[in-house]
């Protein structure tokens, strides 16, 4: 296992889908509804899944090709609204980083959230899973008027918990949630299990750290903050 240097971690930062919780059964499911209901064959999960980091409108584009779709168009406003119904009926934290979550809460190390989500699917998702309060810092895509690769969502999530970027840490799967980290002057870990396409190579992002499995990732973090993995 790969770690960070050895600077005095005090705060971890996660981006959502892919690398805190899994969305994808539930975001899948959603493209292929519409699919289905356009007369497209729907496309397989594992292919859907691989892109769901990319956002609603990666998603249409991988189910509709030769579309182009904008924000707030008619069919990003249907797949946000179908989603909005089902926000949290498959979707789970992934298995071991609920526990890495309680021992950070247990010793007072703050942990927060900066995703490109839109907030109105951010916060309910949140509170299904019981994590909306515990989160010190929730920095939503649409907080700002950018969004990562712009440091500057990272940056407010530091300065709302009160903690310096250069002794954090944040953790993602999609090559911007890398520039956002290093950009904003934190540790990066990639999390090279969650939503990669096969275009996609997370040894060329240039983070500090690849994390190849939940389970090595709360072990990075753990260390990192000086506790005991």
């Amino acid at each position: 296992m790969t770690e960070l240097n050895g600077t005095e971690y005090n705060a971890v930062f996660f981006d959502l889908d892919g690398t805190l919780v899994d969305t994808a059964p539930d975001m899948v499911a959603v493209l292929q509804q519409l699919q289905q209901e356009h007369g497209f064959d729907p496309v397989a999960y594992e292919l859907g899944r691989s892109y769901v980091s990319n956002g609603a409108i990666g998603l249409l584009t991988l189910g509709f090709p030769g579309t182009e779709f904008e924000f707030g168009g008619d069919m990003h406003q249907q797949y946000l609204e179908r989603y909005s119904e089902m926000i949290c009926v498959e979707s789970r934290v992934f298995e071991g980083l609920d526990e890495l979550l309680d021992q950070l809460d247990d010793l007072a190390c703050p942990w927060g959230i900066v995703t490109n989500k839109p907030e109105q699917l951010t916060r309910p998702l949140l509170t299904a899973l019981g994590l909306a309060e515990r989160s010190v810092s929730t920095i939503s895509g649409d907080t700002l008027s950018v969004r990562k690769p712009d440091p500057a969502p990272l940056l407010l999530a530091c300065d709302v918990a009160g903690v310096d970027p250069a002794n954090c840490i944040y953790v993602g799967d999609a090559e911007r949630d890398i520039q956002a980290g290093r950009r904003a002057g934190t540790a990066t870990i990639a999390a090279g299990f969650g939503y990669i396409t096969a275009e996609d190579d997370p040894r060329e992002w240039d983070a500090d750290v690849i994390a190849s499995s939940a389970e090595e990732l709360a072990q990075i973090v753990l260390k990192a903050v000086n506790l005991d993995a």
